[in-house]
């Protein structure tokens, strides 16, 4: 079934979670005020925030270049990603999975940047006095398409290790 296709046709994955990001990011946006917060269970709330900055807020008081820096680089690797899915094999499920989950991710929060001048954060999950920083389902696809990437690196790697012996 995949044989003989490119990686391109795992760009409806990427579809699906950007719809699904953009969608859970405007819920939030319009139904919360900035900075409230709703308790959905003991260790997590929906807490809606504004990021100018990266992942955990990373330049976020720069001064409004970075906006513009995160913005080239997602378009690079936007590009990037999708020149190197038309490359490969719709059969390699690890990296097509990958390259689409991060796509979607970069693509997510691009839009924000661009449209806003910031990204969109609501997922706050916390225990007891510790907080990891609030983030949204682009940052989720980027680490979840980030831990496929070492997954294939470190089965890549296994594999030529069998090969040398």
């Amino acid at each position: 079934m995949l044989d003989n296709k490119s990686g391109l046709i795992w760009l409806w994955v990427t579809v699906v979670l950007l719809i699904l990001d953009q969608v859970t990011k405007y819920v939030v946006s319009t139904q919360m005020q900035l900075y409230q917060s709703i308790e959905l269970l003991p260790v997590f709330n929906l807490t809606y925030v504004h990021n100018y900055g990266a992942a955990f807020s990373f330049l976020s008081e720069a001064g409004g270049w970075q906006r513009w820096f995160f913005s080239i680089i997602a378009i690079s690797i936007s590009i990037l990603l999708t020149y190197w899915l038309k490359k490969l094999p719709a059969k390699n499920l690890v990296l097509c999975g990958a390259y689409s989950l991060v796509l979607a991710g970069a693509l997510g929060n691009l839009y924000d940047r661009l449209t806003y001048g910031y990204v969109i954060d609501f997922i706050h999950v916390y225990y007891d006095t510790w907080h990891f920083p609030a983030f949204n389902i682009a940052d989720s696809a980027i680490c979840i398409g980030a831990g496929l990437l070492l997954l294939d690196a470190f089965r890549d790697q296994k594999s030529e290790d069998v090969k040398d012996d």
